[in-house]
């Protein structure tokens, strides 16, 4: 591994003073840990007050040809390219070009369905346009699709047969065809490829050298990987367009959250806007404004995005109360642990408050018979149970998670989640289960109810009896598709990937890692219906 230390920029003032003396020391660790050195790996930054204070980087950017990866590596920084498109467009807004309330039908130069003409530029900043994502159409994200250069207009003709998921401004759902859209508007008001005016206007001017559209020739990027660290799906980077095509150094990624959270990219009131998501007509907030998204770490409020696409996963927070940045880049999408959790690692213990060191150790099953059980709060349902000599936490009816002790009455997930809980006794000798998500400092206190309900067994079902249940099922402008895949069933419903289906019947499924039940309904001996029952709400899909 190699680790590099810097203090190169001074672009918010004088340096603070809060990340601890050992905090080099401390990221080697996590890194090590995080990214081992014969794999895929990760790179990452970090800045204090606008100075970059440490870089690092771990594992190999390419597993075939065993090159190391080094801290001025380029990765594709996938939907981390959103808030760079937006800051484009708020420029755009400040020089008077157009409105954030200019709709497509005023706006746009080429071909749109009428249903998208009502749509706002800020409806596409903050993902409530209702326009169906290309990324999340059935079958399209193949490598036969991916790998070959597309445009604007046949991005846009891939949905635009589709209704809107729907009404405009009426609700959330995080899309990739919106910012599609919004750079194909910068093209058109500036007369230049979007990446060129975003080079002009902005990443140029702070001499950001090293983030570029990943369409442009040149870019040398390292190889992203897939599971096994076999080579991952080619993407041209014409298909995630001003979603997700650029790349970068995590070193420039630190030195442009220190512009734009400097007040050196943006106007005051236009950054306010561009960190402050927009409420919902049924009162309902998402904490996803344009191009970021608000979050939480260690007691921190966080400003940043994160990002997937085929060999790379990222990620980057800001946390403005201490005036500390983290960016991680990934160069495997199946590397657990995700950059998510390395770049709150590295966060947490760069403001002081690390997670806690959680390692595994053997349990003692007979102490620990006694807290097996149901756990409620008022709305929460947590399950811990002992199976063939393994622990297992649930939540709800979802997937169940095996689990490990690690001291002090404290449990984990392993790698893949921050999250850890605690059994003890409650003041009537009670067991209380204290779940702390995504490794907060405050839990949620869950008190034993009862022994774990018996679980629902799954069945084997006939090609038959699966192939009969295949097909669209419709509620208003919702579609969930069932397919067959092997001798399981898959759901999608609209945007959202789709998610394998345990039989526990012939006509009764539940959703793997959800706390769910999707029940189809037969009038005639045809399947007519699936209903899905979640959070107790009862949805019917009507068979198309």
């Amino acid at each position: 591994m190699r680790i590099v230390a810097a203090g190169l920029m001074l672009a918010l003032g004088s340096k603070a003073a809060a990340v601890p003396a050992d905090f080099g020391s401390k990221a080697a660790v996590i890194m090590a840990a995080d990214a081992p050195a014969t794999g895929p790996g990760i790179s990452a930054a970090v800045s204090d007050n606008g100075v970059i204070v440490w870089q690092g980087a771990s594992g190999k950017a390419n597993v075939a040809a065993g090159t190391a990866l080094t801290p001025a590596s380029l990765f594709r920084y996938a939907s981390i390219t959103k808030q760079f498109t937006a800051a484009l467009i708020l420029k755009l807004s400040e020089d008077g070009r157009l409105s954030l309330d200019d709709t497509l039908g005023k706006l746009m130069f080429f071909e749109t369905p009428t249903a998208w003409h009502a749509v706002t530029v800020r409806q596409l900043l903050n993902h409530t346009s209702g326009i169906p994502s290309y990324t999340s159409k059935p079958g399209w994200m193949t490598e036969a699709n991916t790998a070959r250069p597309i445009t604007t207009q046949q991005l846009i003709d891939l949905t635009r047969d589709q209704p809107l998921d729907f009404a405009p401004g009426s609700a959330f759902r995080y899309n990739n065809s919106g910012y599609a859209l919004l750079s194909a508007i910068a093209e058109k008001l500036t007369g230049k490829p979007w990446y060129a005016a975003l080079r002009e206007r902005i990443t140029g001017p702070l001499g950001l050298s090293s983030i570029r559209c990943g369409c442009e020739p040149g870019m040398a990027v390292v190889e992203g990987h897939t599971a096994d660290d076999k080579v991952a799906q080619r993407i041209d980077m014409s298909v995630p367009s001003g979603a997700g095509a650029l790349v970068g150094t995590a070193a420039d990624l630190a030195r442009w959250a220190a512009a734009l959270h400097g007040g050196k990219v943006l106007k005051p009131a236009t950054y306010r806007a561009m960190i402050t998501p927009n409420g919902l007509p049924d009162g309902a907030s998402e904490r996803y404004a344009y191009g970021l998204t608000l979050g939480e770490v260690r007691g921190l409020s966080t400003v940043g995005h994160n990002g997937g696409i085929f060999g790379f996963n990222t990620e980057s927070l800001y946390a403005p109360d201490k005036k500390l940045f983290v960016a991680v880049l990934s160069n495997s999408d199946s590397r657990e642990p995700e950059a998510a959790i390395t770049a709150r690692r590295l966060l947490a213990s760069a403001a002081g408050t690390p997670f806690p060191e959680l390692k595994a150790q053997a349990a003692d099953l007979k102490q620990l018979a006694p807290f097996v059980g149901l756990y409620k709060a008022a709305e929460a349902e947590r399950r811990f149970f002992i199976k063939d000599g393994k622990l297992y936490a649930q939540r709800g009816t979802g997937e169940a998670f095996e689990v490990y002790a690690a001291g002090n009455d404290r449990f984990f997930y392993g790698p893949r989640s921050l999250s850890y809980f605690t059994l003890s006794r409650g003041a009537e000798g009670r067991p209380v289960m204290t779940f702390h998500g995504n490794g907060a400092e405050a839990g949620e206190a869950l008190a034993w109810a009862g022994p774990v309900p018996p679980e629902a067994a799954t069945v084997t079902l006939a090609p038959g009896q699966l192939d009969r249940l295949v097909g669209s099922f419709a509620m208003g402008q919702a579609v969930m598709t069932i397919a067959r895949n092997g001798n399981t069933l898959t759901g999608q419903l609209s945007g959202q990937p789709p998610i394998p289906l345990e039989p526990l019947s012939a006509l009764e499924f539940r959703p793997v890692g959800i706390e769910a039940r999707l029940v189809f309904e037969e009038q005639d001996g045809k399947v007519t219906r699936a209903v899905l029952h979640q959070n107790g709400r009862t949805l019917p899909f009507v068979r198309q």
